[in-house]
Order: structure tokens, then C-alpha cells, then sequence
């Protein structure tokens, strides 16, 4: 349990969020100018990204708490896995654009999302989670 008020938690988590979310955008305007609008609007590269690194970032902060979280653990938990992580990660949006392509048709690329989301999201987080396991 929080040791602080839930003011100062829920002021970790909108922090936290908005840079999330202020990065996610970035990166999505980072995708489309490197692949093209025609690539990006094909295949949701820049979500799926945001999803895998999202992972990635969750694994070693889960890892990172795990060893070192006493303290301000709860702090950086609400800052940036509630807040800065959930505000990065996609998975919403995800969810829309599985719906639209499958209701375009694009019944394999639906099916290569999924299985990359899941594949990419489970490896980056079984990978910051053993590198912070190795770290320590």
C-alpha cells in the first residue's frame, strides 16, 4: 500500500500518462515519416512497436521493482508502469485496428498482428525481466 496521499499517486499516474502518450504519438509520427503514410496505414508498424517496447520497458521495471522496490518502488511503479508505460503502449488501439482490417478483409494481416503482438510483447518482457534478473 501507497504511503503517500492518493492525490500525489494520481498525480504520478497523469504524469506519467501524458509523457506516455506524448511519446506514442512521437513515435507514430516517427513511422510514418521513415515508412510512408501508404506503409503505415497497410500495417500498424508504429503499434506494434509501441506494444514490444512497451514490453520490453514493463519487464525490466517489473524486474528492476522486484530487486530494488522497497522504498520508492510504489512511487515508480504508479509514475511509470501505470503512467508512463500504459500511456505508451497501445493495446486499445490494438484492438481497433484488429476490428478494422478484419472487417477490410485483411484477414492475414490481422492474423500476423496478433501473432507478432503477442510473440514480440511476451519476448521483450521475458527479456527485460531476465536482464534485470542478471543485472543484480
Amino acid at each position: 500500500m501507497s504511503s503517500f496521499s492518493p492525490y500525489v499517486a494520481a498525480l504520478h499516474v497523469f504524469l506519467g500518462g501524458g509523457f506516455g502518450a506524448m511519446l506514442r504519438w512521437q513515435l507514430g509520427r516517427a513511422m510514418t515519416q521513415w515508412l510512408g503514410p501508404q506503409m503505415v496505414t497497410t500495417f500498424p508498424f508504429a503499434t506494434l512497436a509501441a506494444n514490444a517496447a512497451g514490453s520490453l520497458a514493463m519487464g525490466l521495471l517489473a524486474g528492476w521493482l522486484a530487486r530494488h522496490g522497497s522504498g520508492e518502488g510504489e512511487q515508480l511503479r504508479l509514475l511509470l508502469g501505470v503512467g508512463l508505460l500504459g500511456g505508451f503502449t497501445t493495446f486499445s488501439a490494438f484492438s481497433l485496428e484488429m476490428v478494422l482490417m478484419i472487417e477490410r478483409g485483411q484477414y492475414l494481416f490481422a492474423l500476423l498482428y496478433v501473432v507478432l503482438s503477442i510473440a514480440l510483447g511476451l519476448t521483450g518482457m521475458m527479456a527485460g525481466l531476465n536482464l534485470m534478473r542478471m543485472v543484480g
